[in-house]
């Protein structure tokens, strides 16, 4: 065998190795967030991208304390998670880590997913997020590591620009090597801000949010 045909065999094996390995990853969305509280929104957006990605299950992850949001503003963190363990409950696709809750000190993206690649190394990682936030993202901390660690997966709501949504995922990609993929999305005229004024104000917010955790938050008197 010559030493051009061995490294054409050497390439060959790499590939077919490469190949295998991509074949055994799993693929998991990531929904994080405050869900303070969740609603039919956020859930909607993860099927879509479970559908669209055709994704093996939705990681949703509630945040510890945001490092945004002053912690008086911000739901006690246990029955936050509640609310999320009862909103999928009935979807075997949805899972709900509490690792950010558990995590000391303020929540930041970067590190939840530098712990979810060493502990998941098999996995391939895509994270969820309004279109919106393709725009500020380089505020957060260690935005390289986050475009390093997934793919971004970018929900596109109803009057949105799509050449203003091109050039950024553009210029993210050759700055930070950014995998973006723009996910259409409909226009849902729910906030967990609204959902709060609601309540306070004791106005109805059935068909905003699963009825297990209108149910939770009425029976809690959450919000009041």
């Amino acid at each position: 065998m010559t030493a051009l045909q061995e490294r054409h065999y050497s390439d060959i094996m790499d590939d077919k190795k490469n190949f295998q390995q991509d074949i055994g990853k799993k693929k998991t969305g990531i929904m994080g967030g405050t869900f303070n509280p969740i609603h039919l929104g956020h859930l909607l957006l993860a099927e879509t991208a479970l559908s669209a990605e055709k994704l093996d299950n939705v990681m949703f992850i509630p945040s510890g304390q945001p490092y945004m949001k002053k912690k008086e503003e911000v739901m006690p963190a246990d029955r936050r998670l509640k609310m999320v363990e009862l909103a999928i409950a009935d979807n075997p696709h949805f899972i709900v880590s509490d690792m950010e809750i558990k995590r000391e000190g303020n929540t930041y993206t970067c590190d939840t997913l530098a712990q979810l690649k060493r502990e998941q190394p098999q996995t391939d990682f895509f994270f969820l997020m309004g279109a919106d936030c393709l725009f500020s993202i380089e505020t957060w901390k260690n935005p390289e590591e986050i475009f390093a660690a997934c793919t971004v997966l970018a929900a596109v709501r109803n009057g949105a620009d799509p050449a203003l949504m091109l050039e950024k995922c553009s210029y993210l990609a050759e700055n930070y090597r950014a995998e973006i993929r723009l996910l259409p999305f409909p226009e849902t005229a729910i906030s967990s801000t609204d959902i709060r004024r609601l309540t306070k104000e004791g106005r109805s917010i059935r068909y905003m949010v699963p009825e297990t955790v209108r149910l939770f938050i009425q029976d809690n008197r959450l919000y009041k």
